[in-house]
């Protein structure tokens, strides 16, 4: 088992934003967390790579605790997180971006950025540009492979397709697709139409707390829907 979370809970104050929450991924295994705005499941993704300290719970990754370990720790580990609302640094360029994924891996960067770059050819005549010239779009597809460049076992991403055209939500699942099966992927996600078709498990998030799980082909889009509407 690559990752197990076991008994989850965080705190902003006196709210409550995980409650007990437990699961495991197995390796090379694309999970999706489902759940309405607010369920917790930004937290989960923060708190698995070390963002927001657990009140309770633990963290195992390939063997080793790693639920005290700072982000960096965590990244060089094999974690790697793609931040909802893409967070490039817009005024360093394309490049630099890219070198900077790479800090926990310096070794053979060259290289690995040519196979980055590769997985997203778009990007290969915008590499001197500032980061923040790039369309919402390209950004995204920045930031997961800013996030490759570590060599994840492990990529997370939170809401991958957050305000960019299908036609752009369509090319990044594209390349989810190529990966899947070559790392594990854990996916925030509210666009249902991409996941669904590549997810080996769901997991819905309602209030802190997990309520349900779903064998990737063993769910319906209505099934999901009406979780969304309260329907238990």
């Amino acid at each position: 088992m690559l990752l197990e979370a076991e008994d989850l809970r965080v705190h902003y104050g006196a709210v409550a934003a995980l409650q007990g929450v437990s699961f495991r991924l197995r390796a090379g295994e694309f999970l999706m967390i489902l759940g309405r705005n607010g369920a917790g499941k930004s937290t989960l993704l923060k708190a698995l790579c070390g963002q927001v300290p657990l009140k309770t719970g633990r963290i195992s990754f390939a063997g080793k605790e790693i639920g005290r370990l700072p982000p960096w720790r965590r990244t060089k580990l094999g974690l790697s997180l793609v931040p909802e609302g893409r967070r490039v640094f817009a005024p360093l360029s394309v490049r630099e971006n890219l070198e900077l994924g790479a800090f926990s891996r310096p070794r053979g960067l060259e290289e690995r950025l040519k196979d980055v770059l590769s997985l997203f050819p778009e990007l290969v005549p915008k590499l001197d540009l500032p980061a923040g010239a790039l369309s919402g779009g390209e950004q995204q597809m920045l930031a997961v492979a800013r996030a490759l460049m570590s060599e994840p076992k492990l990529l997370l991403l939170d809401e991958p397709s957050m305000g960019l055209a299908p036609k752009v939500v369509a090319r990044i699942y594209q390349t989810l697709a190529a990966l899947k099966g070559k790392m594990s992927l854990l996916v925030v996600e509210q666009n249902l139409s991409q996941g669904l078709s590549l997810a080996d498990r769901l997991l819905f998030l309602d209030s802190g707390r997990l309520v349900r799980e779903f064998s990737g082909g063993d769910v319906s889009l209505k099934q999901v829907e009406e979780l969304y509407l309260g329907a238990q």
